[in-house]
């Protein structure tokens, strides 16, 4: 059995992708709070349920392909995720859009500082999780390699 077959298999992918996801999006919200007081700004952000929903679709197709957990994860591309394959794996591109429902303030921004925060949180929640959990299978991966119990 080759690592690559090790690290393409089970929740691993799936975790790096969430981490990668969510690191983008980090840098989208954390954008959008730097600006929150700037005249004309309009905050970007993409779906995180729409990543979850390509994400789900992308473990179905390989329980379809493979019967199982085994084999590589195609992510498909959305309006807001570019998918792309590289040598060091897959790339995900963020196309942002303004999320509507924001009031349009006397300075023409749109702004909503109370989203932004929790957005935030949530965010920097879903990587943490993604990074423990994935720091635990490579944990077990590297334990079962030294063939310690």
């Amino acid at each position: 059995m080759l690592i690559a077959d090790l690290t393409n298999s089970g929740a691993i992918p799936t975790l790096e992708l969430s981490m990668r996801f969510a690191g983008q999006r980090q840098q989208l919200l954390a954008h959008n709070i730097a600006n929150v007081s700037t005249p004309d700004f309009r905050p970007l952000d993409v779906s995180p349920d729409r990543f979850a929903q390509l994400l789900r679709d992308a473990v179905d197709d390989r329980r379809a392909r493979t019967g199982g957990e085994r084999g590589e994860l195609h992510l498909r591309s959305s309006r807001e995720i570019a998918v792309s394959q590289s040598p060091g794996g897959t790339r995900l591109t963020l196309n942002p859009r303004t999320p509507s429902g924001n009031i349009l303030f006397h300075d023409r921004n749109n702004r909503d500082l109370e989203r932004l925060m929790q957005a935030n949180a949530e965010n920097v929640a879903a990587y943490r999780v993604s990074a423990e959990l994935l720091k635990s299978r490579y944990d077990i991966l590297k334990a079962a390699i030294a063939e310690r119990a």
